[in-house]
């Protein structure tokens, strides 16, 4: 195949004022038109173009592709449980928010659940969301504000105070997947305190979700982890809190008015959902339904 009309990767993504490995992600969803040769992928600028104004029209209020009623993102207990509580249908697909937000931006996803921490403040999610929904029809409400800490042994025979402590010989750490919102957080507080991952004795496997942190400790396979207070109270951990997070839902704005967005963001408006939260502990929902983000 002759290369002279074709464009790489960096030229595709200049053409379309997106970063590199946003292409990528398109083309491994099977989202843009591409090709291969050699095992390098080559790009048709006509075929751009097209798919391009195509999806100007979606966003103007032409067609929108189909998306799988699920909400990807960060694991939450509270979260868990008005899915189910509320009849809505939708399904979740927890594998953190950095995964969250490639399936919602690469149309795997109706919605994502986010908490990824800014790297030029103290918030959370707008500086992702910024890098790259800005373009996009998306849309994203405040969640809950949640309470992060250290998760540690019932009685806490470790002795631990605070982060530094987890450096101690012999003290097993657990650690959520790379890309998951808590990781981040936890990294970023460490660099506050000015204690390094490589002081740290890291277990395997990762947690793969906050009550699979929680149980870790609870089974004796861990120490200590960085996780959320309501994970610790359920699982009837010892708790050392640490901060707070905003957690926020970002959609595809027109997702916002289908039936599974709808039941479940007019359950979380009740009573119920409330109630809830002040059970689990840890949760500040005072906020919630409030935007946050409308590119």
């Amino acid at each position: 195949m002759s290369t002279r009309n074709w464009l790489t990767t960096v030229e595709a993504a200049q053409r379309l004022r997106l970063k590199r490995r946003t292409v990528y992600h398109l083309v491994e969803s099977g989202r843009i038109p591409f090709s291969r040769a050699g095992g390098k992928l080559l790009f048709d600028p006509e075929q751009l173009d097209a798919w391009l104004a195509s999806h100007a029209a979606a966003g103007a209020g032409g067609p929108e592709p189909v998306l799988p009623q699920t909400v990807a993102g960060s694991h939450d207990p509270l979260f868990e449980w008005a899915l189910s509580a509320s009849g809505c249908g939708l399904a979740n697909a927890c594998f953190g928010s950095t995964d969250g937000l490639d399936r919602l931006v690469d149309h795997r996803a109706c919605a994502a659940l986010l908490h990824l921490p800014d790297a030029r403040t103290p918030g959370f999610n707008l500086e992702a969301l910024q890098a790259r929904a800005a373009q996009l029809p998306v849309v994203a409400l405040h969640w809950a504000r949640r309470e992060q800490g250290l998760l540690l042994a019932p009685g806490n025979p470790l002795g631990i105070g605070g982060l530094s402590d987890l450096t101690r010989r012999g003290c097993r750490v657990a650690l959520r997947q790379a890309g998951a919102g808590s990781n981040l957080l936890f990294a970023r507080l460490m660099r506050l305190a000015g204690v390094g991952f490589a002081a740290l004795s890291p277990i395997e496997p990762r947690a793969s979700s906050e009550s699979d942190m929680a149980a870790m400790i609870a089974d004796d396979f861990a120490d200590a982890g960085f996780g959320i207070r309501s994970a610790a109270v359920a699982a009837r951990l010892e708790f050392i809190p640490l901060a707070w997070e905003s957690v926020d839902l970002a959609m595809w704005r027109r997702q916002a008015f289908e039936p599974g967005l709808q039941a479940l963001l007019a359950f979380c408006r009740g009573p119920r959902f409330a109630e809830r939260a002040r059970r689990l502990g840890g949760y500040d929902v005072s906020g919630h339904g409030r935007v946050v983000f409308n590119a």
